[in-house]
């Protein structure tokens, strides 16, 4: 099943205790962003902290015990555009409460190498990540089978991770 608009929206809306995913892309083209990404790259950089639909989501769900998370794979050198998610997005999110976490596999095996990006939400719903070489997105799509590899790849890719805050200050 294809996810989008409302029926996509809701997963955020509606999960209980948690929402995580899995980023592998050294680079997401996400034409809202475009504008944005243009600027950092030449020379803009952000104002923060600042409040949005996204951090409100995340002070909600934290308000509330649950938590909203993710691991993002990386490789250095950083891409423009994870240079770009670390300083517009990461930097902002992390102190509000968004457990953001650094999967850095440059000096060492991807413990996860042909799993791709997707989101969890509350350990039973996984929707699927899919995307173009250049990580343009191509769609979302609910995943039908049993959500158990998808909890142990959260697993792994927490345990070989560092939080996010943790990571820049390296």
């Amino acid at each position: 099943m294809l996810l989008d608009g409302d029926e996509w929206q809701s997963k955020f809306r509606d999960f209980k205790s948690e929402a995580w995913r899995l980023e592998t892309l050294s680079q997401y083209l996400v034409p809202q962003e475009a504008e944005e990404f243009a600027a950092f790259r030449n020379g803009a950089r952000f104002q923060g902290p600042y409040e949005d639909s996204w951090t409100a989501l995340i002070r909600r769900h934290s308000a509330a015990g649950g938590c909203v998370g993710r691991v993002h794979i990386v490789c250095r050198p950083l891409s423009d555009y994870l240079r770009f998610e670390f300083e517009r997005y990461y930097r902002h999110q992390a102190p509000v409460g968004e457990d953001i976490r650094i999967l850095d596999v440059t000096n060492r095996p991807n413990p996860l190498p042909d799993v791709q990006d997707f989101w969890m939400f509350d350990r039973s719903t996984v929707v699927l990540m899919h995307y173009e070489e250049d990580g343009r997105q191509i769609s979302r799509e609910l995943y039908e089978g049993d959500p158990a590899p998808f909890i142990e790849y959260q697993r792994i890719a927490v345990e070989a991770s560092v939080p996010f805050l943790e990571y820049v200050r390296a």
